[in-house]
């Protein structure tokens, strides 16, 4: 059937093949900066893309609504500004040659292209981008694909509508049994799919026909998904045979000269010698055969890097430059990309062709190389500021994740797994592995995050068994939870907020380690409380505050924090003359678990007694400078293939006909950068890797094959391995393992997510054609639970209710998410009757929860047994000690449920007790004029404030305020006590600690 069209190249951003540049710059010395264009001031100076195309030797900008429609008689000019997480603009220049440009438009382009990078100091990175085989990175800005059309400015044709009169022929050779076709009708799109195409080729090309729909229908059109071998079976495969003259049996391909050329090709170093390219004799490539006198060329086939010495003469970059220029008049290189590079801002990927290449330093060009290109740019009159830094952004680490919810950790002795009471979870051995499980409230369920903690001296035997024993834990959650791997000295802020409370002791108590102490004759040095042990104190706030055991020498002193030092009944405090009012309430909070009911000697940096430093075996040199934490860099996506990977083309035929067509690449296991990525690129066939270098995070599709499934840490151990981004990445970077439907907050963020999208069911291509078909991803039927606000009591949003201080720094009281402070207190005497009232409150997260019932005993016996054991709990004999300042005034109860059941531990009764317990939520009422607690006696402030000389005995300590008279109360908070505790907590402790009550 002759069915006809102008033929227009189009191109697919979806292509498997490898092709990365990253941030780089080169510096061409032929372009005076006079010379620049005034139509590029104020370029780059803000995140974005702008374009320009050449029209009479001239750049003119292109309107945005333009953007991704090129004429293939023209050349454009593509600037794509970044703004990086360290406060840098990062800028990439493309110019764009369309098949049919003139050569005095693309040189324009090139030299355009030279003064855009003089205008932006000489730091950008220039690629050469040809109709039809763009780079990767090019096309990851015009997403899902770009569609040149024929014309062009010099033929006059600057309109987007297609020449309905011009005709090429169409015919069913086209189609093949590898690659997917997209039939484009008045009324109907068809995708065809050839048999041996994957299921993500073919969701690939739906987002294609999406583009098409929107563009061409304005989102009015049917669409078909034809299988190939359908036959006329199928009404749709029908009526797509029809339009071909009905169905007939499809060649097979053939591959091209290019495939197998790229299979064998292997790079080659060219050094330019008065003008001529002449190889370079070496037995590896390294960096030390780069002269900083001179320019190469780095032949890798599909690419040719133009590498340029700083020192190098412009006599010698003009040469480099027509060389490789030269080189693309070979048959079969006009496709290949050329990349101009200068010293000292070497791309991941040039860098990568290097066996052997030094650590990248970012810091080539100084600030006072920009400011003269600036003061030479304004000189002529044109505004610099884009080459200047953007704002670094200061912003506290969050840990984007709720800080509410239930904690159990484990230690690991040997080959198994002891569940922790709740006074020793927050302390961890250094010689030891522990294994964490923590439950919180996710938008649609209970959300659930294991993860794994190596000492650095652990042995390698029981990290073994954690991992495994870990792995178990998430099988038994259907796999539905985020694993995580992390190593001591390299916690992320997820960890430390869901402790609040962490510390380190030296040695350790498993099995394993006192085995390996014993094996090898080492000391053990196995934390005492007898003996002598100094501890760092970090964190910024009580949501987050760790005491780190280090050497008992002066020089593991640094004036950045706070110390706790300890022989025997001794204690004293030190404080870094660099610390602040924070870190020295962190100190006070950190001696409840460390040295309770001690008064600690005070010593500040500069004036410390001689029994101070007599206990550290005398004063000596210590740093003053913080130790740092990796920063979270901007974040790169990999796709790992296990398959054979596929290039995605289109072209264009009559009735807007497009033939998707997807060239194999043979390979084993590859990892590919997505550029510019988004929730859509994550396949539930596959496996990704998000890298920020402080964080890996592994994600798992759900449909992906089980036997590589099981192997995701393994995958991820051989990317940090491998540093695949050149960063020297920590081989104890934390990893997290997350499985697709079970994205926790902390993963998302790097996304604009639909949670939407990633509980729909059937393959990446059943999702794809079912949105592509309905328009909108279908809502999930279940109702949401609420998205968390508050991480970790540092949410900026002031009125959000914020969990306080509570089981991290008062170890004997149970957490469970939604007691009351009345429960909690009251559930901790009965797993300890000799509690001691720490100087911490308890968690006050109040919960949402039915109507309550007032406790009544005259009604206890028709109630269910739960409450009929709390009841009787109440009336248990005195030998049970509950503090009278804990009891609150009244009770009320509502059930909770689909609480999971806790792990019956050596505790016996006990532990049944709290099973109980749990299921009952607990709330108080405060009453204006009347103190929280029934029963509490009335004091003066000045008797209960914490500097008080004549301070109060026998109260609970946590909650000095509710002692107050009301009217005292009232004048010194300026509110009501019932106003006071509608307040989120971190504001009732700021306001405490004004008035030293806290």
């Amino acid at each position: 059937m002759g069915m006809e069209k102008p033929r227009i190249p189009v191109k697919n951003f979806a292509s498997s093949s490898f092709k990365t540049t990253s941030k780089a710059s080169p510096s061409n010395m032929a372009v005076s900066m006079k010379d620049v264009d005034s139509a590029f001031q104020g370029a780059g100076q803000k995140a974005g893309l702008e374009i320009w195309r050449i029209e009479n030797f001239h750049p003119v900008p292109v309107p945005s609504s333009s953007y991704g429609k090129f004429f293939t008689g023209d050349s454009y000019v593509i600037l794509k500004t970044t703004a990086l997480k360290s406060g840098s603009l990062q800028h990439d220049i493309h110019y764009w040659l369309g098949k049919d440009t003139s050569q005095d438009e693309a040189g324009t382009a090139a030299i355009k292209t030279v003064e855009l990078d003089a205008a932006l100091g000489g730091r950008a990175v220039q690629y050469r981008e040809v109709q039809g085989h763009e780079t990767e990175k090019f096309l990851s800005y015009f997403k899902p694909c770009i569609i040149p059309q024929d014309g062009g400015i010099s033929s006059g044709f600057k309109h987007t509508e297609i020449n309905e009169r011009e005709h090429v022929p169409f015919a069913r050779s086209s189609l093949n049994h590898d690659d997917i076709f997209i039939l484009d009708t008045e009324s109907k799109i068809f995708q065809f799919s050839g048999s041996n195409s994957s299921i993500q080729e073919r969701a690939k090309a739906l987002e294609v026909v999406q583009y098409i729909k929107e563009t061409y229908h304005e989102g009015k059109c049917e669409v078909a998904a034809v299988e190939d071998g359908k036959l006329m079976a199928d009404a749709d495969a029908g009526e797509f045979w029809g339009y071909f003259g009905g169905f007939a049996p499809l060649p097979r391909k053939v591959a091209s000269e290019g495939d197998r050329k790229a299979e064998t090709f292997s790079a080659k170093l060219l050094c330019i010698d008065k003008g001529q390219a002449v190889p370079v004799e070496a037995d590896s490539l390294t960096r030390k055969l780069l002269d900083t006198y001179k320019c190469y060329l780095l032949d890798c086939d599909t690419e040719i890097y133009v590498w340029m010495g700083r020192n190098s003469s412009l006599a010698q970059r003009k040469a480099a430059s027509s060389a490789a220029e030269e080189s693309l008049l070979e048959p079969g290189r006009p496709q290949a990309h050329v990349i101009r590079i200068i010293e000292g801002f070497e791309t991941v990927m040039f860098r990568s062709k290097f066996d052997q290449w030094p650590q990248k330093n970012d810091a080539v060009v100084s600030d006072e190389s920009r400011g003269k290109v600036a003061a030479f740019l304004k000189r002529q009159g044109l505004n610099a500021k884009g080459i200047n830094k953007a704002s670094p952004a200061k912003d506290e680490p969050q840990p984007y994740i709720d800080c509410t919810g239930n904690l159990q950790v484990w230690h690991i002795n040997g080959k198994n797994k002891i569940l922790l009471p709740p006074s020793d979870q927050s302390k961890f051995y250094s010689g030891d592995c522990y294994i964490f499980q923590y439950a919180y409230p996710g938008e649609e369920k209970e959300e659930y995050f294991i993860g794994t903690w190596f000492g650095k001296m652990s042995i390698e035997e029981e990290r073994t068994a954690a991992i495994s024993l870990a792995n178990k834990m998430v099988e038994n959650l259907k796999s539905q939870a985020v694993l995580a791997r992390f190593y001591e000295g390299k916690e992320p802020i997820q960890l430390f907020s869901i402790f609040q409370s962490f510390l380190v002791f030296k040695g350790g108590v498993s099995s394993g380690y006192k085995k390996f102490v014993k094996e090898n004759s080492t000391t053990d040095e196995t934390y005492s409380e007898e003996g002598a042990a100094l501890f760092r104190i970090q964190g910024s706030g009580p949501e987050n505050m760790q005491a780190i055991q280090v050497e008992p020498v002066a020089s593991s002193l640094n004036s950045s924090y706070c110390y706790i030092l300890h022989s025997g009944s001794i204690v004293f405090t030190w404080s870094g003359s660099l610390t602040t009012s924070v870190d020295q309430e962190l100190v006070e909070r950190q001696l409840d678990l460390i040295k309770p009911n001690v008064q600690p000697k005070t010593q500040k940096e500069g004036t410390e007694t001689e029994q101070f430093w007599s206990l550290l075996g005398g004063k000596s040199e210590h740093p003053s400078q913080k130790i740092g934490k990796e920063p979270e860099h901007d974040p790169h996506l990999f796709s790992c293939t296990f398959s054979k990977g596929r290039k995605l083309e289109l072209f264009y035929f009559m009735e807007r006909i497009y033939a998707v067509c997807i060239w194999k690449n043979e390979g084993n296991l590859k990892v590919t950068e997505i550029f510019n990525f988004t929730q859509d690129d994550l396949m539930t066939e596959d496996l990704f890797i998000l890298d920020c270098h402080s964080d890996i995070y592994v994600w798992v599709g759900q449909q992906l094959d089980p036997k590589i499934r099981l192997q995701a840490l393994s995958i991820a151990e051989k990317y940090i391995e491998q540093d695949f981004l050149l960063e020297n990445l920590s081989r104890e970077t934390p990893l997290y393992i997350i499985m697709e439907g079970s994205e926790p907050p902390f993963f998302t963020r790097f996304f604009n997510w639909d949670s939407a999208k990633s509980s729909m069911h059937g393959n990446s291509f059943q999702r794809k054609l079912a949105i592509v078909k309905n328009g909108v991803p279908p809502t999930p039927d279940k109702p949401r639970r609420r998205t968390p606000t508050s991480y970790a009591g540092r949410s900026s949003v002031p009125d959000k209710s914020q969990r306080s201080r509570s089981m991290s720094f008062s170890p004997e009281r149970v957490r469970v998410r939604g007691r009351s402070p009345a429960f909690n207190a009251l559930a901790a005497n009965f797993e300890n009757p000799n509690a001691r009232n720490l100087s911490t409150p308890p968690p006050a997260v109040r919960k949402p929860s039915p109507k309550p019932v007032m406790l009544d005993p005259s009604k206890v016996a028709p109630k269910s047994g739960a409450i009929a054991v709390l009841s009787a709990s109440f009336e248990r004999p005195r030998e049970v000690m509950i503090p009278k300042s804990i009891i609150p005034k009244s009770l009320k109860v509502s059930p909770e449920n689909n609480k999971p059941k806790p792990e019956v531990n050596a505790k016996g009764s006990i532990a049944t007790l709290n099973t109980r317990m749990e299921t009952l939520t607990i709330q108080e009422d405060a009453k204006e004029g009347e103190a929280e607690d029934e029963g509490l006696p009335i004091f003066p402030y000045e008797r209960l404030k914490t500097t008080s000389t004549n301070p109060v005995t026998d109260i609970d300590i946590t909650k000095r305020e509710t002692y107050l008279s009301s009217a005292e109360f009232k004048e010194k908070f300026g509110m009501t006590k019932e106003a006071f505790y509608k307040l989120a907590k971190w504001k009732q402790n700021r306001l405490k600690m004004a008035l030293q009550l806290f």
